[in-house]
């Protein structure tokens, strides 16, 4: 299945000056399929390193830090004449630190040798004191398949329209009734490619249900190889207070809902562990929505998202019935699966540059995103009522350039609100520069 972020690493493959790139995000979420797919379509030849499956690869790192002997050793190994036109791949790369550290010399002797690398758990090798290669090393996110991503397999005739929107109007009745639907499918399957791809193949909720729980269980498995045992069951309460967390009309982190009694410095570590092994989004609470908005982020305050819809729908034990149930889907636990699939949607286009926003008791907006020179306010809305105290309040407040609002309406801009259906939420960056432009003439 094509991804967009297939077109980033044509990107980095065609750098004149080109650094090892380095794939970051949660298992599952395919980066091995995308670093084998970027070395059997466009390198001569490609040569695949998995430091879990055959641990003695470590020895190649451990004992020597030239990196032609260790080109002869991986062609020996790999039987494949490594060369400028062969794309080397390194999996599971948490397993090998020292792999990790000779990823500067590859940049420094070899920058002409292509080097593509991931692990499951590699964002706790990046923070755990290895020695590093600051500056080495190009890094880039991956996520779950989009709605974007996955539409073509479901309706091509829908997505193909979706994909020549050139301006803001509404999405005719024809497919938007049918997107709608199929978004419903999307919040109950999410976009795990593993997940995906059994959909497409059986279109069976209940296979889809039974892969998640031995996903969900494979990640919980990973918990134990945190370093620390007492940190073990620190980080499976965090993980396991998520739907209740969400649930909450006030989607603020509280420890007391982990136990009575608790306090954030028992479980830093375990939230830590959590961010950095792809598993969560932590979204900071913006003291003051200005630019940059990192400089007035509040650290005792934030909330946390599951990185996948369909895990967190797994794992609040809504079952796929909801699909059939008309907006179920949307409003159960006050809209933490809408809200939860919106940042989702947001972190796959924009990053780490989400924050949320309240004036004490008055108002909540429930994130703000700073794109390019302007702070945009953004609501979540799952039900059919739209009207949001909290957004007119911080707009007189604020005066922003732009709002959003996410709902089940259909898409319109005007007097400043920009009101996107669930389903192209995928698409709005495309729509904040359309709305933008129009905003500037």
């Amino acid at each position: 299945m094509r991804r967009i972020v297939e077109s980033q690493l044509l990107v980095w493959k065609n750098k004149s000056y080109r650094l090892p790139l380095i794939l970051q995000g949660a298992r599952q979420v395919g980066k091995t399929w995308l670093m084998k797919w970027l070395g059997e379509n466009h390198f001569k030849a490609f040569a695949y390193f998995n430091f879990d499956e055959r641990p003695e690869l470590k020895d190649f790192f451990e004992k020597n830090k030239d990196v032609d002997q260790i080109l002869d050793s991986l062609s020996i190994t790999s039987g494949i004449s490594i060369t400028a036109e062969t794309l080397i791949i390194f999996d599971e790369l948490q397993e090998c630190p020292h792999a990790l550290n000779a990823l500067k010399y590859f940049a420094e002797k070899k920058p002409e040798i292509a080097v593509i690398c991931a692990g499951s758990l590699l964002g706790l090798l990046l923070h755990s004191g290895h020695s590093f290669p600051v500056g080495k090393v190009a890094f880039l996110n991956i996520y779950p398949m989009t709605f974007r991503e996955v539409l073509p397999y479901w309706d091509e005739k829908s997505a193909n329209y979706l994909e020549q929107i050139k301006k803001i109007e509404a999405v005719p009745d024809f497919f938007s009734n049918n997107l709608s639907n199929l978004f419903k499918k999307y919040m109950i399957s999410g976009g795990l490619p593993a997940v995906v791809n059994l959909v497409n193949a059986t279109n069976s909720f209940s296979e889809v249900d039974y892969l998640l729980d031995s996903i969900i269980l494979s990640y919980k498995g990973d918990f134990a190889k945190h370093p620390i045992m007492s940190d073990i069951a620190k980080i499976a309460q965090v993980f396991d207070s998520l739907p209740a967390q969400l649930s909450r009309e006030n989607k603020k982190f509280v420890y007391q809902l982990l136990r009575q009694g608790a306090r954030a410095r028992e479980y830093e570590d375990a939230i830590q562990w959590l961010l950095r092994a792809g598993l969560v989004h932590q979204v900071k609470r913006c003291l003051k929505p200005a630019i940059p908005l990192s400089a007035y982020d509040d650290f005792n305050a934030f909330k946390l998202y599951v990185f996948d819809v369909g895990v967190i729908r797994k794992m609040s034990k809504l079952s796929p019935s909801a699909y059939s149930e008309g907006n179920r889907l949307f409003t159960e636990f006050k809209g933490a699966l809408t809200e939860n699939y919106i940042l989702q949607s947001l972190m796959s286009q924009f990053n780490d540059t989400t924050r949320y926003w309240n004036s004490e008791s008055t108002a909540e907006v429930d994130f703000i995103l700073q794109y390019e020179n302007d702070i945009i306010p953004i609501e979540v809305k799952s039900e059919e009522n739209i009207k949001s105290r909290s957004l007119s309040l911080y707009a007189q407040k604020f005066n922003p350039k732009l709002r959003i609002r996410y709902s089940l309406k259909n898409l319109d801009y005007r007097d400043g609100l920009l009101n996107i259906p669930h389903y192209l939420s995928d698409y709005t960056k495309e729509l904040l520069d359309i709305a933008l432009n129009s905003e500037a003439k």
